[in-house]
């Protein structure tokens, strides 16, 4: 299929890069290290007043009712910027949930103060040992044994968890559920779509600022008297991440627009996404911290910010070894499907 952004996306993506520009810099994800900085909600509102939060939320909920393709925009930027708050988790996953599967008096509750920067929500889903932003979040989807449940923040304990990238705030959440908080058998797996394809897109973002970084040190480090962009084996490590990464953007997008419309594919869409997102930015950590040498992973220079972010992502919503197994699980039992998913598997092995 062809893709293709409205200039009304397009708008909304130029927001997004401006406020995180000027809101999200390197220095504002350095201090997202710190444990006191989940009291610092401005941005968050800040978000929620350009209607970023309450993007795919009914306007008779207080949301803009745009859909939730518009989403593809706002996550890449998220991950661009390495922002420290979960957008990915309260927009992607737990706004639509809500929507689709949530009871009314759970969707009056949740949704407007969603919308409205009131609440942070997040995600522990897949059997994952924690939930980023855990111990800051209002409002979290569990999937446990029986099921997925909604779980207000009053009802959680919450052990902080390690995380390689400090500014995630991880925490093992463990919930109070009851039949009020179970929601239907149908949300676990709609749950689990969204979760990889809207991580997808987060981590295709994140892959994007390590290439242009890594671009702009090349035009400006110099060896021999010349800059190491200008080296042949210094072109080929870094046009082999953007292929990877201007690959796995659109498989990124047409996943998101799958689970949104309900396609028979959503599922598996999300899987060739998330594999595909996974393996560029694999190559893109091990690709850029080789033009950037030592320097990069030092705590002085901003790559690791975007490493230890992808690192992290690479993980969650299902690894790389995951979702290779979902899609060849599904080819083995329809071997048409080669011909769809097949160039995601390639791109991604």
């Amino acid at each position: 299929m062809t893709y293709a952004f409205t200039a009304e996306q397009e708008d909304l993506r130029r927001t997004a890069r401006d406020l995180f520009g000027r809101t999200c810099t390197p220095g504002d994800v350095r201090a997202a290290w710190e444990p006191d900085a989940d009291q610092d909600r401005s941005r968050w509102r800040r978000m929620a007043d350009l209607g970023f939060l309450g993007a795919n939320v009914p306007t008779e909920f207080g949301g803009s009712g745009l859909g939730d393709a518009e989403l593809t925009v706002l996550l890449e930027e998220a991950g661009y910027a390495a922002l420290p708050e979960p957008l990915l988790e309260t927009a992607a996953i737990v706004v639509p949930i809500l929507r689709e599967h949530g009871s009314p008096e759970q969707r009056e509750t949740w949704l407007p103060r969603i919308a409205s920067g009131e609440v942070l929500a997040t995600a522990q889903l897949m059997d994952a040992p924690a939930a980023p932003y855990g111990t800051v979040a209002d409002l979290a989807l569990l999937e446990l044994d029986d099921g997925l449940h909604l779980v207000p923040g009053d009802r959680l304990t919450r052990e902080p968890a390690p995380s390689m990238d400090g500014a995630r705030h991880t925490a093992a959440l463990r919930g109070v559920p009851d039949a009020g908080t179970r929601l239907p058998d149908a949300a676990r797996v709609d749950a689990r779509s969204r979760g990889a394809a809207a991580a997808a897109a987060v981590l295709n973002g994140v892959t994007r600022r390590l290439l242009d970084m890594t671009v702009a040190y090349a035009k400006e480090r110099e060896q021999f008297g010349r800059p190491i962009g200008s080296f042949q084996a210094v072109k080929h490590l870094l046009a082999e991440v953007a292929l990877e990464v201007e690959t796995a953007r659109p498989a990124a997008w047409y996943a998101l627009t799958a689970v949104a419309e309900g396609h028979a594919d959503a599922g598996l869409a999300s899987s060739a996404a998330k594999a595909a997102a996974n393996a560029a930015a694999t190559t893109a950590s091990y690709h850029t911290l080789q033009v950037h040498g030592g320097i990069g992973f030092t705590w002085e220079h901003d790559l690791h910010l975007w490493l230890k972010r992808g690192k992290a992502l690479e993980f969650a919503y299902g690894s790389l070894r995951h979702h290779h197994r979902v899609l060849g699980d599904a080819v083995v039992t329809c071997p048409d499907l080669m011909a769809t998913f097949g160039p995601a598997l390639s791109a991604a092995s």
